[in-house]
């Protein structure tokens, strides 16, 4: 395992516009396939919204991040309860990898890989319009990583917006 898969490790810059994070997660590909892809699964550590993974199709991501951790932390000044996105699907090949369009400025493609019994999970996040998105989303895949990797252990996640403003402050002082 590299520094890049621990569990709590920060993502890293591949070009000045794209995060890839990393994590071995301690469940079978096609487990992990079904937290990324089921929106049920999904909704309890990222953003519910069914997903159709045919190249084209749209779906809609909605987020409750007050509802991921109990207690879910201090929600930052501005931050709604509820946030909706539009994305589209790009390509899918299940159960290994798929790409979305994130809204309408960025990509994410998330790759799965069997590590020993568990699973590499890698989200490239690419072409990030400007720093301020590049820390939101580096934080924010980074905290939501570390709840979707509590679940898994069946342990209880640390409080959410808590750890995600910890987080945005140290990707503010690791990245350029």
């Amino acid at each position: 395992m590299t520094v890049m898969e621990t569990p709590d490790a920060h993502g890293t810059l591949t070009a000045p516009d794209t995060l890839e994070i990393r994590r071995v997660l301690p469940a079978a590909p096609e487990q992990v396939w079904a937290w990324l892809t089921d929106s049920e699964l999904r909704r309890k550590w990222l953003a519910a919204g069914e997903m159709t993974l045919v190249p084209g199709a749209e779906f809609e991501f909605v987020w409750r991040n007050d509802e991921l951790t109990d207690p879910p932390g201090k929600r930052p000044e501005g931050a709604d309860e509820e946030h909706r996105m539009t994305s589209r699907v790009i390509a899918a090949d299940p159960p290994r990898s798929f790409s979305i369009t994130w809204g309408t400025a960025s990509n994410v493609t998330f790759t799965l890989a069997p590590r020993g019994e568990g699973t590499l999970l890698t989200i490239v996040h690419a072409r990030l319009p400007d720093r301020a998105s590049l820390l939101s989303v580096s934080a924010g895949w980074h905290a939501h990583l570390g709840v979707l990797v509590a679940l898994i252990e069946n342990r209880k996640p640390a409080p959410f917006w808590d750890t995600c403003a910890r987080l945005k402050q140290d990707y503010d002082q690791r990245l350029p």
